[in-house]
Order: C-alpha cells, then sequence, then structure tokens
C-alpha cells in the first residue's frame, strides 16, 4: 500500500479530531476546514448508522496510524512485537511508536509534523549518536543524542521551526532539547502520560487479537 500524499486536513476530518499532521499555527491561523467542517469528508450518509463494534475498532486504528504515519504492515509488527514485550500490549505499542525517530525530531520541534520530520530524516539531514540515519522508523535509547547536520542547521525550515517551537514551549518531557547546538538527548522512555492524541489502545489490542 503506496503512503497517503494527499491533504491531511482531510484525514483529519475522517478522524474527527486534531493528529497533529499540520502546523498548529498554520492550523489555527487558516481557520482550518477541521473546525468549519466538523464532519467526514465525502457525500454525508443518508442515514445515520450504529457504529459496530469492528467499526469503532477499525477507526482506532485508523486514528493512530494516520498520526504516526506509518502503514498497515508495519503497524501490525509493531503490534506483534507490542504483544511479545513485557507489559501491557497497547501501551507497548504506543511507546515503539513514540520512539520513531521521526516523532522524536517532531516532538522536540525541530519539525512541525511527522511528515515534515520524515522528509528530513530520508534527506540524511540528522544524525545519532554522530552517525547519518537515514530510516524513519529507527527506534531510539535512553541516552541517544540527537544532532541536526551543520550542513542543514541554516536552513528556513528549521530555523522556523525552532521560533515556533520556542514561542510555544512544545518539547516532551522524556527529552532535553539544546536549540542553540541544533541537538536533543532521549533522558527516559516515553510513557503513556506522554501520549497527547485520544487514543484508546486497548481497542487496537482487541481488534488484532481476534
Amino acid at each position: 500500500m503506496a503512503r497517503y500524499r494527499g491533504p491531511v486536513v482531510k484525514l483529519m476530518r475522517r478522524e474527527g479530531l486534531n493528529l497533529f499532521l499540520k502546523n498548529s499555527h498554520t492550523l489555527h491561523k487558516e481557520k482550518s476546514s477541521l473546525e468549519k467542517r466538523k464532519y467526514p469528508p465525502g457525500l454525508p450518509p443518508k442515514k445515520k448508522g450504529k457504529i459496530t463494534e469492528y467499526g469503532a475498532q477499525l477507526r482506532e486504528k485508523q486514528k493512530v496510524k494516520r498520526a504516526y504515519g506509518v502503514l498497515e504492515k508495519q503497524f501490525r509488527r509493531y503490534f506483534e512485537e507490542a504483544s511479545h514485550t513485557p507489559g501491557i500490549p497497547g501501551e507497548n505499542l504506543l511507546q515503539f511508536l513514540e520512539r520513531r525517530l521521526d516523532n522524536v525530531l517532531y516532538r522536540m520541534g525541530y519539525a512541525v509534523t511527522r511528515r515534515q520530520a520524515r522528509n528530513f530524516v530520508a534527506h540524511r539531514h540528522v544524525l545519532v549518536n554522530g552517525h547519518r540515519v537515514d530510516i524513519c522508523s529507527y527506534r531510539v535509547n535512553i541516552g541517544d543524542k540527537i544532532q541536526i547536520r551543520d550542513k542543514f542547521q541554516k536552513s528556513t525550515f528549521i530555523e522556523e521551526n525552532i521560533r515556533l517551537a520556542q514561542a510555544i514551549n512544545r518539547s516532551a518531557s522524556w527529552l532535553s532539547v539544546d536549540f542553540a547546538q541544533f541537538s536533543g538527548e532521549i533522558l527516559s522512555l516515553p510513557t503513556r502520560d506522554h501520549i497527547d492524541i485520544p487514543i484508546k489502545e486497548q481497542v487496537i489490542v482487541e481488534l488484532y487479537s481476534k
């Protein structure tokens, strides 16, 4: 399955909430269609039917996949690993997603969306412990040091993103960020409390456990 390249607001309208797929500053400034049209894209159904249990489970899975920008095959692999890892499967799943390099770059504030962060990583603008990493799904560990490459530090993207991140003071507590050095460090592993999207992970576990 190919990765979705269309309008991201359309995806957020489908899920009925902000999945942080678009620059929050721009989203607010534009009074986005997410605010104006609080209904899914496409023709409205003639009659609003009751959502089945499977339908609710599917929507929850789609919400998480779209928020983190992962495809079905990759998402299933995350779930399989989460199920065989000590702890609560649903929380393990979310932690694995949070530890993706593209998500970490976004959480630190060097990218305004995860999609933009994937672009930065794929174009080899990011170093992990001094080595170039171009794999967006690379999983960080405690103590890992993230650095923006020297040649990319003066990019208008990075400069504007840092200004925005500083203005809204956006940084996850499990990460340390040094904007002056264009770097950051993993202080601890993310916990369930760090997830800022309303997710019912147990519903996803039930879906895959059938």
